[in-house]
């Protein structure tokens, strides 16, 4: 059973950081797409960065590259997300999610959250100005 559980989430002020960790389970991550999202309040879930099979290459998503990076052990089957010069605009639930054997490119998963098979609950990121 594929299994992604997110943590490090919390209270930041604006200019922090905060380091996200994603614990996956029950799946290889050299055969999936894995990406970091976000969903604030009142807002549709969009893509932050994605790593295509193997950690080839990152997709990141608008505004987000230079103040987030990705990185992985893969012998802990864990990805993290460093997230530095927190903005309140940043304050979101951020999920870890997961794609088999994608079909599509690193890119369309980030920017279709939906297309990601698999989901972690979620981590709370609150930014205070």
């Amino acid at each position: 059973e594929v299994q992604l559980v997110e943590s490090g989430g919390g209270l930041v002020q604006a200019g922090g950081s905060l380091r996200l960790s994603c614990a996956a389970s029950g799946f290889t991550f050299d055969d999936y797409v894995i990406g970091w999202f976000r969903q604030a309040p009142g807002k549709e879930r969009e893509g932050v960065l994605c790593i295509s099979r193997r950690g080839r290459n990152t997709y990141y998503a608008d505004s987000m590259e230079g103040r987030f990076t990705t990185s992985r052990d893969d012998a802990k089957n864990m990805v993290f997300l460093q997230m530095n010069s927190l903005k309140p605009e940043d304050t979101a639930v951020y999920y870890c999610a997961a794609h088999p054997r994608p079909s599509y490119s690193t890119s369309d998963y980030c920017r279709y959250p939906p297309r990601m098979a698999y989901w972690g609950k979620g981590t709370p990121v609150t930014v205070s100005s």
